[in-house]
């Protein structure tokens, strides 16, 4: 209960204030933007698996377009068998994905998750419809089959 400068109980303004709080921290969890979106990316974004092991669950369950986003020593060294390379860090990275085919639907993954959720989010932003296979492990986790050279 807050004690007014007075000295007297005020358990309305806690309670207004609690709810307050309260309606603020649901809220801040039920959207994962930050302002408006009239194209409707959050809904689209809202309704795709999870990055990793579920993505690429779905993916391959889609028979999804698989793109490596590493470089091309660490896919030689091992890649998801019928993966095309497109280096996320190659400064043609933007020009290449400008190429796909928008009727396709893509999976991208790393070695760690954190390229293919950056590569993943620029190729949505194209309008490509992507999933975020997340590391090359969660790939393989998930049933795709492994491949070298």
């Amino acid at each position: 209960m807050l004690i007014s400068s007075t000295g007297t109980p005020r358990p309305r303004t806690f309670a207004a204030g609690a709810l307050v709080a309260a309606v603020v921290l649901i809220g801040g969890c039920s959207s994962s933007g930050g302002g408006a979106d009239p194209a409707g990316a959050e809904a689209t974004l809202s309704a795709q698996p999870a990055a990793g092991v579920p993505a690429a669950t779905a993916a391959l369950e889609a028979k999804a377009t698989v793109i490596d986003v590493r470089a091309p020593d660490e896919f030689v060294a091992g890649h998801v068998e019928g993966a095309s390379l497109v280096n996320i860090q190659d400064p043609t990275f933007a020009a290449k994905i400008a190429e796909l085919d928008p009727e396709v639907t893509y999976v991208v993954y790393c070695r760690s998750g954190n390229r293919s959720a950056a590569a993943a989010e620029q190729m949505r932003a194209i309008g490509l419809d992507v999933l975020d296979g997340g590391a090359f492990d969660d790939m393989v986790a998930a049933g795709w089959p492994p491949a070298t050279g």
